[in-house]
């Protein structure tokens, strides 16, 4: 009886997607003339379900891993967080490729010509696939993560990748890059599969939830939250909540880590915590108790002013897109835990009117006082600042699929993030033509 939860969830995702499949198959013969799709053409490959539906089958199958069975309804947004939720789920960030697949489905511009597509989209759940070199029985074999992959692209009309050598093919990972960077020819393996590491795959476009310091696949995009609306109304419900909160704490800090003495952010912040508790909060956050639980943390970062984002095992955090959705201005301490990351979403240019920046060496070798930091900021300037992050909040959630036409008609993080994959291809064609020029 344990294991008839995921099972069932495997069929209602296999089932609806495979249906919806159909569905977007029909649209695609509907659109073949739509002007306003020049420039704009996808092309699904359609790949066995070795590479997407069947991975879900092992979804508790890794016992160092956590189970994430209950976390594939609604076509990865996970469960509703309570019966009666028309927008909040629990949704786990590695369910990206599969809601992402989801929504491209209902994408107003696919063609069934990949001939005539200005992108190829590859339906892989890269990152389920690399939890059996991760953390099962393929771990010694890392390096292989993708080639059967690349195996099947040259051998199912390989005319596709060769027409343009990958350059217009794109994926999704619902990792940081640090988990598929592992040199080809490490021995013995260290952490990681060799994926973007595979001479195989330098042309494609990887949107990932963190990318590298000096990225040439991979584009990351922001990770996922618990609000999926399917609406403008239950959109503009959230925005006039953010908006009317009473920001009663200075600044607040959720999640773990900092305990152990030494020098580190995260200590130095719970230190400062401690010492002056009438302008900050801590959420405890330590073993992934808040990963699935957004009323942990939703309702304390809207009565924040600023949220502190430090980096932790890397440098972004799930927090940053929780804390700008809340309405909670977020301090960084690193440029790689989000302004050299998420251009395509939150414009590199226009941090300082959205976000604070403090150094965390200021911080942790010279004793830099954040609290003092912050309350220097004029209200006026806090006011606006908040008003430009209200601004980006559509621009970095995941709406629900099928949503209202009000709601469609705002960006969200998909729409931007195939704006920029579509971008980029173009941009990469150019290139190529001038070099062969």
């Amino acid at each position: 009886m344990a294991r008839f939860p995921s099972f069932y969830c495997f069929v209602l995702v296999s089932i609806s997607l495979l249906l919806f499949r159909n569905v977007s198959s029909d649209s695609e013969d509907g659109t073949e003339n739509d002007p306003d799709c020049e420039g704009r053409w996808i092309h699904v490959r359609r790949l066995p379900s070795r590479f997407n539906l069947d991975l879900l089958r092992n979804c508790s199958e890794y016992p160092v891993y956590d189970d994430f069975c209950p976390y594939i309804a609604n076509h990865g947004l996970g469960q509703k967080t309570h019966n009666r939720s028309r927008s909040w789920y629990r949704t786990d960030s590695h369910m990206l490729e599969l809601f992402f697949h989801r929504r491209v489905l209902e994408y107003p511009c696919l063609t069934p010509d990949p001939g005539r597509a200005d992108a190829v989209f590859l339906p892989y759940y890269a990152g389920l696939d690399a939890l059996s070199y991760l953390y099962g029985p393929d771990v010694n074999s890392s390096a292989d993560h993708g080639l059967h992959l690349f195996d099947f692209l040259q051998t199912d009309s390989p005319e596709i990748w060769d027409r343009r050598s990958g350059h217009d093919h794109f994926l999704v990972m619902a990792r940081a890059a640090w988990d598929f960077s592992q040199p080809i020819d490490y021995d013995p393996p260290v952490w990681g599969t060799s994926f973007l590491h595979l001479p195989e795959f330098f042309n494609l476009t990887a949107l990932i939830l963190e990318s590298r310091p000096w990225p040439w696949q991979e584009q990351a995009i922001p990770y996922p939250t618990s609000f999926h609306p399917a609406s403008l109304a239950r959109f503009e419900q959230w925005l006039a909540r953010v908006r009317r909160s009473r920001r009663t704490t200075l600044m607040l800090f959720a999640g773990g880590g900092g305990t152990a003495p030494g020098p580190n952010v995260r200590h130095c912040i719970r230190a400062e915590c401690e010492n002056s508790t009438s302008l900050c909060d801590i959420v405890e956050c330590s073993n992934g108790i808040c990963e699935h639980d957004p009323i942990r943390y939703m309702r304390p970062m809207l009565r924040a002013s600023f949220c502190l984002q430090p980096p932790g095992d890397t440098p972004t955090r799930r927090s940053t897109f929780d804390s700008i959705l809340a309405g909670c201005i977020p301090v960084f301490f690193e440029d790689l835990s989000a302004r050299k990351q998420y251009g395509w979403h939150m414009p590199t240019a226009e941090y300082p009117d959205f976000s604070v920046y403090i150094p965390k060496e200021e911080v942790v070798s010279n004793g830099l006082k954040i609290t003092e930091v912050l309350l220097g900021i004029p209200r006026a300037r806090v006011r606006q600042m908040r008003e430009r992050l209200l601004e980006l909040i559509p621009r970095i959630i995941y709406r629900r699929h099928r949503s209202s036409a009000g709601l469609v008609a705002k960006k969200d993080a998909f729409d931007l993030a195939i704006d920029g994959v579509l971008q980029r291809v173009k941009r990469r064609l150019a290139e190529g033509d001038e070099l062969s020029r």
